[in-house]
């Protein structure tokens, strides 16, 4: 027993010690001066000091019994759960995670030491995810980094040969840059994503068409679908308005957009149809392509998850969970569907305005 809790069980002690002494000290008193006056007893200095002698080893015998009881009380009751709990928060600190504490039985312990169990068993739960997360995606920046500036690498080794022709040339710096372009994407996603995750990009909300956003997002492809002869198919609704930050909603059709047209083969077709209910605009663009398993499906909204790897090259695995994390910023919904050989469509589902008109904007 250390020099702390020696002095804890005797200032316990005299805390039980005087406030048994005043209890049977006033009960004693009072029963002595009622039997006296009843049965007329004479007290005696002698007789009063045999009584006083008597009840101060009652009181001490009782105090010291008082002290062991509230001792082990507190240490079933209280030592115990704190003890698990600071090392627990220990082990926390330390890194792991993966600790857990068990609950103390409601029969020697206040069930509110089990409700702090239970949230701290919640953050520990929460932490061990976060740094799942923070780990696998160092691992998957660091690779996919790793990838480009290879390639970048290589090719301006290659560049600086003496006998390189200037077709060979052209062709080694048109890859360099293409790396470095892919690159350059790849960080501006990581920081896109990370100040909307964070909460750092705040959406500002304003009126506008949604149709003519989607029109103007899907134009910005007409140079690759006419290249590659892809069919494009549109139903629009028209005077279909919604609330919300235009700016993230075109990363949204661009990211889509961007998915469909890498996806669907020389040929194919890409289609886009807008229409409502009574709350929604309801925007859905569907492609032709390789189509996806509900695998892979499960997985697309994930960070740097690619279940195409033989389109890899065209993207880094963040403009999905960038479009999610958007989506449900502005309180939205979006769903995928996809048979492998048949293609794919996202449908997603903004709150739009009720009677909304270019005059309201």
């Amino acid at each position: 027993m250390s020099f702390k809790q020696v002095l804890r069980a005797l200032n316990h002690f005299f805390t039980f010690f005087l406030i048994v002494a005043f209890i049977i000290t006033c009960c004693t008193m009072l029963f002595v001066k009622v039997l006296a006056d009843d049965i007329g007893l004479e007290l005696t200095s002698e007789n009063i000091s045999s009584a006083a002698k008597l009840t101060f080893l009652n009181v001490t015998l009782i105090s010291i019994l008082f002290t062991v009881i509230d001792s082990a009380r507190r240490r079933l009751t209280v030592d115990i759960p704190v003890r698990r709990i600071s090392e627990a928060a220990e082990k926390m600190i330390k890194g792991d995670f993966s600790v857990r504490i068990p609950k103390v039985s409601r029969l020697v312990s206040d069930d509110k030491f089990n409700e702090i169990i239970d949230c701290i068993n919640k953050m520990a739960e929460e932490l061990s995810g976060v740094e799942t997360l923070r780990t696998d995606f160092i691992a998957n920046v660091s690779h996919e980094m790793k990838t480009p500036l290879s390639v970048m690498q290589n090719y301006a080794t290659l560049l600086a040969a003496p006998d390189l022709s200037d077709e060979k040339r052209i062709e080694y710096a048109r890859t360099i840059t293409d790396a470095s372009r892919r690159l350059s994407d790849m960080m501006t996603n990581i920081l896109k994503l990370n100040r909307l995750e964070n909460q750092q990009i705040y959406p500002k909300s304003e009126k506008f068409d949604l149709g003519e956003q989607l029109c103007e997002s899907l134009l910005q492809f007409e140079s690759l679908w006419e290249r590659r002869g892809i069919e494009i198919e549109t139903d629009i609704e028209e005077g279909i308005f919604v609330c919300a930050d235009s700016e993230l909603l075109s990363l949204v059709w661009n990211n889509l957009f961007s998915n469909a047209f890498k996806f669907t083969e020389d040929g194919g077709s890409v289609s886009l149809s807008l229409s409502s209910d009574e709350k929604y605009a309801i925007v859905r663009i569907q492609d032709t392509g390789c189509g996806m398993t509900p695998e892979v499906g499960a997985h697309i909204f994930e960070k740097f998850y690619q279940g195409d790897t033989s389109h890899a090259t065209q993207g880094n695995g963040l403009g999905l969970p960038l479009v999610k994390r958007v989506i449900d910023i502005m309180q939205g919904e979006i769903g995928v569907e996809s048979r492998i050989g048949e293609g794919t469509a996202f449908t997603v589902k903004i709150e739009r305005l009720q009677n909304g008109s270019k005059e309201d904007i």
